[in-house]
């Protein structure tokens, strides 16, 4: 890379650091090309990016962020996954890492608060916003389900009575 290049790399992903909802850095010795294009596609997909960053880049985007404090996490062959959603980026990062041991999580941040590697997968079991919103919209559904229900029941009862009625007089 020559200057220029590095100097717009570390302002754009300063840029990232300071817009993404959280960070994932991980160690991804060991992974096939296959296996990290695999691992973007997902990430992608979920609506995060995965970006492998030169660590002496990353730490001086770093300076000036909330994030400041993962500046150590960059040693060996590091990437960083970041996602606006808080919960994307550890949730992908964590699922990949199950299933594939050669990427290693090291840590994390989300906003000002930085994660440690256990702390990462604590992220990533909470549910992501699409999910509480589905659960929030079927809480406010369900009462006024209930509601319409019972309203409509004395309507329908007085229905069958009446109903009732008429075939008796039918059969008489």
């Amino acid at each position: 890379m020559e200057k220029a290049e590095k100097r717009e790399f570390v302002t754009w992903l300063n840029g990232v650091f300071k817009d993404s909802g959280s960070v994932v850095v991980a160690h991804y010795t060991g992974l096939t090309v296959a296996q990290l294009s695999d691992l973007r596609s997902k990430m992608r997909d979920a609506g995060g990016t995965v970006k492998v960053a030169k660590n002496r880049l990353a730490k001086i985007a770093l300076q000036g962020t909330e994030s400041e404090g993962i500046s150590d996490l960059f040693t060996g062959q590091t990437l960083v996954a970041y996602s606006n959603d808080p919960i994307t980026a550890p949730k992908i990062a964590i699922e990949f890492a199950k299933g594939n041991e050669k990427l290693v999580i090291l840590g994390g941040s989300m906003g000002a608060t930085t994660l440690d590697a256990d702390g990462v997968k604590a992220l990533a079991a909470l549910p992501s916003l699409d999910e509480l919103r589905a659960k929030l919209v079927g809480m406010i559904q369900t009462p006024a389900t209930r509601i319409a229900q019972i309203v409509n029941a004395p309507a329908g009862q007085l229905a069958r009575v009446f109903g009732a009625y008429a075939r008796k007089d039918e059969a008489a």
